[in-house]
């Protein structure tokens, strides 16, 4: 939408910020701009016109402060975006965005005072319009049972979807991992929010496990029969590492196809091991021994990462995507991430950042030396027919979408 189209509120108490935003707005030929000067104000005017596009609001004001104000807007289901603009230290200025997000806010931007037109309009520029938000969420989320869940598996409507895992120094793409979903036939494509929580409360999620392992074995034996060297990740069930008799059915599934073991990882969270301690340890450190990879994922997420670290023979750390998405703009977030890429450097593990998004974060995460990334800025997850035709579309065309230093092209053994 053009700015002349929107619909502003200014929330600030200082009355030259309060001005000169207002101005700025006007000079963009916005014609709907009202301020307030606290939160209390601000709700008031919002209970009068819910229908207010933008939100531009400080944080520290008499009366009522942002703070409150924001809790009082996401409460209320406002569905506009908001901009946050205020003079707070950077530190305070994330938990103030994490609490927005927290309270369901659509939050497009945080800006540090003084506030510039360049910042403005490039938050400003990631509004989206409510109806088209309204209709996204007045889609229904299909609640499914777990018997309904359990004739999907046994109809074998399960499968893996594979996102591409690209090695950041050289642009190649070194595996995949495989996600989860459903292929309904009456509802399309199921995300795993679905169904992985009812399978997991059920006790029966390590049918859903040994299926998604399966099919990518397969899908990496056909990947590496293309000429390209490639690994799959596949996460594993926490409820199957109590069963000792785990490691050997996992080789055996391998050996069956003929793929070797050090072309799968295996993906655990952080509290993979807390459980039945003794069989998870066995294992897991035999699975090492039959050349298996280990990651440890949403690393930095839970209280036992270092003990975890301790215990079992990992191979890989992956980096949660929250400190890859905030590291590019908050301190407290570029320290995590820069200490867990040094863990891993230290234990001789490869490192590995997910959901990265933009140009902004693979620029920083090469500056930081890690080794793998995975993400939408690469592609999205995708059924196997679909990542074979990409990559073959990579060899074809070394500089097509993504520029020669983000993917370089797959050299061909054929």
């Amino acid at each position: 939408m053009k700015i002349a189209e929107l619909s502003f509120l200014i929330v600030e108490d200082e009355e030259f910020q309060r001005q000169m935003l207002v101005e700025m707005l006007k000079a963009a030929k916005a014609k709907n701009v009202v301020t307030a000067t606290n939160g209390q104000e601000a709700a008031e005017l919002l209970v009068q016109d819910p229908s207010v596009d933008i939100i531009i609001c400080d944080l520290d004001m008499p009366v009522m402060d942002g703070l409150e104000f924001l809790r009082h807007a996401g409460e209320a289901g406002y569905r506009g975006s908001v901009l946050i603009a205020s003079a707070l230290h950077h530190t305070l200025l994330a938990a103030a965005e994490a609490m927005s997000k927290a309270y369901s806010v659509n939050l497009i931007g945080v800006i540090s005072k003084p506030v510039t037109w360049q910042l403005l309009e490039e938050a400003i520029s990631r509004h989206a319009a409510p109806e088209a938000k309204l209709h996204v969420r007045s889609v229904p989320r299909r609640a499914f049972t777990p018997d309904e869940i359990l004739h999907g598996l046994t109809e074998d409507q399960f499968e893996p979807f594979f996102q591409p895992k690209v090695d950041l120094a050289t642009g190649r793409v070194v595996g995949a991992e495989a996600l989860a979903r459903w292929r309904h036939p009456q509802h399309g494509i199921i995300a795993p929010a679905a169904f992985i929580k009812i399978l997991e409360d059920s006790g029966k999620i390590d049918e859903l496990m040994w299926v998604m392992l399966r099919k990518a074995i397969v899908f990496c034996g056909t990947v590496n029969t293309m000429g390209v060297e490639s690994s799959v990740a596949v996460n594993l069930s926490l409820k199957s590492l109590n069963n000792v008799e785990l490691a050997g059915r996992v080789a055996a599934t391998v050996e069956r196809h003929n793929l070797d073991p050090s072309k799968v990882c295996l993906e655990l969270t952080e509290s993979a091991a807390t459980t039945n301690l003794g069989a998870a340890l066995e294992n897991l450190t035999r699975l090492r021994m039959a050349g298996f990879g280990l990651s440890i994922d949403d690393f930095g997420t839970g209280y036992s990462s270092m003990q975890q670290l301790t215990r079992i023979p990992f191979t890989e750390l992956k980096i949660d995507r929250s400190f890859v998405t905030n590291a590019v703009n908050h301190e407290a977030a570029r320290v995590m991430l820069t200490s867990s890429l040094q863990i891993a450097r230290q234990l001789n593990l490869k490192s590995v950042a997910e959901g990265v998004e933009t140009q902004q974060e693979w620029d920083l995460l090469q500056e930081l030396g890690c080794d793998l990334a995975q993400g939408y800025f690469i592609a999205k997850p995708m059924e196997v027919n679909d990542y074979l035709n990409w990559l073959k579309e990579l060899a074809r065309t070394p500089n097509s979408i993504f520029t020669s230093s983000i993917l370089a092209p797959f050299t061909s053994r054929r």
